[in-house]
C-alpha cells in the first residue's frame, strides 16, 4: 500500500486493488485540494474542513465512492473500515462535537486516522482501536491535541509508523489556523528531529519497523 498526503488531514490510502481518500477539504482552508479519486471517503467529522467527499470522485470500480461518516464496520471493495467514537475538544463535545477515529485495513496494513482529536484517549478507546501499523495523528493543537498530547497518544497507541497531520503550514489560511503548531514542534517533542521525509510513503505489513519511527510526508 501507498500513502500520499494532501495536506490538513488528507491522505490517500493506495492498495492493489482498491484506494481510499480520508477527510478531503475545501479550498477556503488556503490548501488546494487536487483532483483525487477513491473507492471509499472517510470522514472524521461533519465540518468543511474535513468533509468534502463530494470532490472525490469514483474509479473504475465505482461510478462514486463509498462515504464513511458514522461510526460502524465496512467492507467496500477489499477495504475495511470500522470506527471509533471520541470528542473534537477535551470537554466530551460540548464545544466542538463528536470525532470519528477511523481504522482503514488497505493490503493487510491497518491505517488509523485520528481525524480531529481533541484529547487523551481512554483505556477504553485504545483497547477498541487495537493493534495498528500505520498512526495519522493531528498534532496542531487549538482545534486538536497539541505536540505534546500527541506523543503521548502516539505512545499509547504503539504503532509501527507515526505520520503526522493538521499542522501549520505557509498555505493555510492565517485568520483560521494561525495558532497552530508546525510539524517541527511535535518532532522536537517526539525526540523525532531527523525524521524521514518523503512525497510518498509505501508500506507493506510484513516490513513493517521494529521500533516506532515518525516519518513526515511531503504535499502532493
Amino acid at each position: 500500500m501507498t500513502i500520499t498526503y494532501h495536506g490538513h488531514s488528507c491522505f490517500k490510502l493506495r492498495g492493489k486493488n482498491a484506494a481510499a481518500v480520508t477527510d478531503p477539504y475545501e479550498d477556503s482552508i488556503g490548501l488546494s485540494l487536487p483532483s483525487l479519486s477513491a473507492d471509499v471517503v472517510t470522514i472524521s467529522h461533519d465540518h468543511g474542513d474535513h468533509n468534502q467527499a463530494s470532490r472525490v470522485s469514483g474509479t473504475a470500480r465505482r461510478d462514486n465512492p463509498f462515504v464513511i461518516d458514522h461510526l460502524g464496520e465496512y467492507e467496500v471493495e477489499g477495504i475495511s473500515v470500522f470506527g471509533v467514537g471520541s470528542h473534537h475538544d477535551d470537554q466530551e463535545g460540548s464545544e466542538r462535537g463528536a470525532n470519528n477515529i477511523f481504522t482503514i485495513s488497505v493490503d493487510g496494513v491497518r491505517v488509523c486516522h485520528l481525524g480531529d482529536l481533541g484529547h487523551q484517549l481512554t483505556e477504553s478507546m485504545i483497547d477498541e482501536i487495537g493493534i495498528i501499523d500505520v498512526l495519522l495523528l493531528p498534532v496542531g493543537g487549538k482545534y486538536t491535541i497539541d505536540a505534546k498530547q500527541a506523543v503521548a497518544v502516539a505512545r499509547a497507541l504503539e504503532p509501527g509508523i507515526v505520520i503526522p497531520m493538521h499542522y501549520r503550514t505557509a498555505e493555510h489560511d492565517e485568520k483560521r489556523f494561525g495558532e497552530l503548531q508546525a510539524v517541527e514542534d511535535f518532532l522536537k517533542e517526539f525526540g523525532a528531529d531527523d525524521a524521514k521525509k518523503t512525497d510518498k510513503l509505501k508500506v507493506e505489513s510484513d516490513r513493517l519497523p521494529e521500533e516506532m519511527e515518525v516519518v513526515v510526508l511531503e504535499k502532493s
